[in-house]
């Protein structure tokens, strides 16, 4: 799901920028073995360009313990190039990384960044997530995205610094829940139990009383939600956690 604005696409394309995510369940009894294939992996096949890879490890929730195998961004078109069983990529994945996994892993999911709703102003480097994802309502994707506009205008206005992604999944279920997901970026733990005045900012832009109204608007437009702590594994990972946005300008 994760980061860059990849402005190439939409400068010389129609195409837009896409993370695929798979998630990855380790035999409890072979997490040695799992990570040692994981990592080796990822280093011959997913070390640069729109296969890069980055590894991260849930602390939190249902999916505590397992990890999250994000590759991206890229563009639909890439996906007709990508490594397969002729470079005997399939091989190596299916004997030193799947055979390390138990029941329910490997299952994907497509997200596409929504750049014009997120605020990459800064260079970084990623270590640990936030991850809120929120069910929307069937038909209110578009009225879900009007509201986080306003959100992104009060960080324009009020927190220039802050850094954050929008992302919608491409094939998402009313069984699953997860249509949106929004994240943020932290390097301390502390972190979470900031106060950033947000309700102040907010009326601030937008006018007193303006917060409660805006609560009102997304519990009519979702169905709840979820959060999970990610966190960065350099060692398990094809590419860095470094961010260059000011490249992408």
């Amino acid at each position: 799901m994760l980061l860059l604005p990849f402005l190439a696409l939409s400068q010389n394309s129609t195409e837009y920028a896409i993370f695929e995510n798979a998630l990855l369940i380790a035999n409890p009894a072979q997490i040695t073995q799992f990570e040692e294939g994981v990592m080796a992996h990822n280093k011959k096949y997913h070390g640069d360009g729109p296969y890069g890879v980055r590894v991260y490890w849930i602390s939190n929730g249902p999916n505590t313990g397992n990890y999250v195998w994000n590759m991206g961004p890229f563009p639909w078109s890439s996906l007709d190039g990508r490594p397969a069983q002729k470079e005997s990529h399939d091989a190596d994945w299916n004997t030193n990384v799947a055979a390390y996994t138990t029941v329910g892993s490997g299952v994907q999911s497509y997200w596409r960044f929504e750049s014009d709703l997120s605020r990459f102003s800064k260079d970084f480097t990623i270590k640990n997530m936030e991850v809120d994802y929120w069910d929307v309502k069937r038909g209110k994707m578009e009225d879900a995205k009007k509201l986080v506009e306003k959100i992104t205008k009060v960080y324009a206005d009020k927190s220039p610094d802050e850094t954050y992604g929008i992302y919608t999944n491409e094939f998402s279920s009313t069984k699953e829940g997860r249509d949106m997901a929004v994240i943020s970026f932290f390097d301390k733990s502390a972190w979470l139990s900031r106060n950033n005045n947000f309700v102040e900012k907010y009326e601030t832009v937008h006018g007193a009383g303006s917060w409660k109204t805006f609560l009102n608007d997304w519990m009519a437009v979702t169905d709840g939600g979820e959060t999970e702590i990610w966190i960065y594994r350099a060692d398990l990972s094809g590419i860095s956690g470094d961010v260059k946005v000011s490249e992408r300008k």
